[in-house]
């Protein structure tokens, strides 16, 4: 009985969480390489440098610290909506999100070897890759994203068929 009555709230759960790492997944690699042409000036790729050669526990510390920065950010945020400036807060909600998401990903990337050799963190990441795994199984074996699949293979089969027929000098 207290299964039934909590499947709802898991599923929504589920759904949400889903909707996170799918946010993550999509932005992750592209905002990833932004950070990667800005770690090409030379004082990024010494501090770069530096990074890579820290020890794990400082490297776990210095993955860590974005996330403390964000909370002012997110905090603003939310005094810009009790300030009736929700087109405001919402936009630094975002805006700090997407730097966040970049910033860790780039330093993720930059720390991950160092934190690969704390036997905790290896296991714990194994225990988020299989997880995230089987959720994002779980999304897209759904029929809404099928559904958005499909509809965004038709539109870019359409728009690579406009933009051939623009290219060749013929009318659409």
């Amino acid at each position: 009985m207290l299964k039934m009555m909590l499947a709802p709230l898991l599923w929504a759960i589920r759904l949400v969480l889903a909707l996170i790492i799918l946010f993550e997944e999509w932005g992750w690699e592209p905002l990833q390489r932004v950070m990667a042409r800005i770690g090409r000036l030379p004082v990024i790729r010494h501090l770069e440098a530096a990074v890579r050669r820290l020890p794990p526990y400082l490297a776990l510390a210095v993955l860590l610290v974005p996330s403390l920065f964000l909370i002012p950010i997110k905090l603003l945020a939310l005094w810009l909506i009790s300030r009736s400036h929700a087109a405001l807060g919402v936009t630094v909600i975002i805006a700090a999100k997407l730097a966040g998401t970049a910033v860790v990903a780039h330093l993720f990337a930059l720390t991950q070897p160092a934190l690969m050799h704390l036997a905790w963190f290896r296991t714990l990441y194994a225990r988020w890759i299989a997880w995230k795994a089987e959720l994002l199984a779980w999304v897209r074996a759904s029929g809404v994203w099928r559904s958005a699949r499909a509809l965004k293979l038709r539109l870019r089969r359409v728009l690579r068929s406009v933009l051939r027929r623009s290219a060749a000098g013929t009318p659409s």
